[in-house]
């Protein structure tokens, strides 16, 4: 019997859909109190950013929710191949002239139809999908064989992770890469090769690093916040103080002093120190429990699911959202590198905040299927 459109709608899994509720909400809320100086700056409109993120990644992105979460997830599994060739095309797109848009000395941006985003962004949930069909189609005995496992997931893996060094786009390079390699491992991949990949990139980082003065510069700073204040090292130690200026309660909503032009893209990955100095330790530490209860309910979806694309696919969500809010916080805090990676839900970014809001209606889905 064919459900109703209502039915439909309260199979989908409560925490997934209430945590995202909120967390959107929330984001719209602190992006307003955020973005409202900076906005003033440049166009003259305080609410000018967020009716952007209204306009280009609430609306898309809430439509785009629940339509995958009320397909039947599994017709994605046909077209993984397709979807990562494409996922490959959007990536080459960003060299082709009047399309590829350079944007804060990145080639990292697209413009089609007067419609400008990252397609970096669109491959994470692209490539997640191909590599969870991947996955579920080779047996555990075929992902401990280095030529039939291994090989082909380090090429696939490799050529996106070059055609992101090239741009650059260091951050979403280590999203996509982590939770690869991460999934790759709860997969059933052996242990050994997990720590070869992650020594394989960290001697990848350290070339990065060392042929780059300014990816040098960051990473200096990282280590002692201290040189250079006024210079490179200004983003994190404003950060810092901002985060430190919260206290245990904050200064009020409305009330940060860093937001008027001293921190560095508030509306984008400093918005977390912005929240901090505003809401407080309490409050923080609150919503990265949301963070962790949506987390978590992926890899439980993950565990009962008994297909194994769903499972592979639920637990990449939770290991994407978790490691690029790790990444996002521990640069805010100052005990990771400034990465420039977006707080889910939380930052501003249509193209960010529709592919999330995507994702994790993907996984809502889920236990409707089981």
């Amino acid at each position: 019997m064919r459900l109703s459109l209502s039915a439909r709608f309260r199979q989908l899994d409560p925490i997934i859909v209430g945590v995202s509720l909120g967390l959107l909400i929330l984001g719209l809320v602190v992006l307003t109190s955020a973005t409202a100086a900076v906005a003033v700056q440049r166009t003259g409109d305080s609410l000018f950013l967020v009716k952007r993120q209204l306009l280009l990644g609430v609306l898309p992105g809430t439509f785009l929710f629940f339509f995958l979460a009320l397909v039947d997830y599994r017709i994605w599994k046909r077209y993984a191949f397709f979807i990562l060739i494409g996922a490959f095309a959007l990536l080459l797109l960003v060299y082709v002239p009047g399309v590829g848009e350079r944007v804060g000395g990145s080639l990292s941006w697209i413009t089609i139809a007067g419609l400008r985003f990252q397609p970096s962004e669109l491959v994470k949930l692209g490539f997640l999908i191909y590599l969870a069909a991947w996955l579920a189609g080779r047996s555990q005995t075929l992902l401990r064989d280095r030529r039939e496992s291994l090989a082909p997931f380090v090429g696939t893996l490799g050529a996106i992770v070059l055609l992101l060094v090239i741009q650059p786009d260091t951050g979403s390079m280590t999203v996509i890469a982590g939770t690869a390699v991460l999934l790759y491992l709860v997969a059933g991949a052996p242990i050994t090769w997990f720590v070869g990949m992650v020594a394989v990139g960290a001697g990848l980082f350290w070339v990065l690093i060392k042929t780059s003065s300014y990816r040098a510069a960051r990473f200096m700073t990282f280590l002692r916040p201290e040189l250079d204040p006024k210079g490179v090292g200004y983003h994190i130690n404003q950060a810092m103080l901002a985060v430190a200026s919260g206290g245990w309660l904050g200064l009020g909503y409305g009330k940060s002093r860093q937001k008027y032009l001293y921190l560095p893209e508030v509306e984008a990955d400093s918005i977390f120190a912005v929240m901090a100095e505003e809401m407080g330790f309490v409050i923080t530490l609150l919503i990265l429990c949301a963070f962790g209860a949506l987390v978590w309910r992926c890899f439980v979806i993950a565990r009962q699911s008994k297909d194994r694309f769903g499972a592979y696919l639920a637990a990449g969500v939770g290991i994407w959202i978790a490691l690029q809010a790790g990444l996002n916080i521990g640069s805010m805090i100052g005990i990771l590198p400034i990465t420039g990676v977006t707080l889910p839900f939380i930052s501003h970014g249509g193209t960010s905040l529709a592919v999330t809001l995507a994702a994790v209606g993907l996984v809502a889905g889920i236990p409707k299927r089981m």
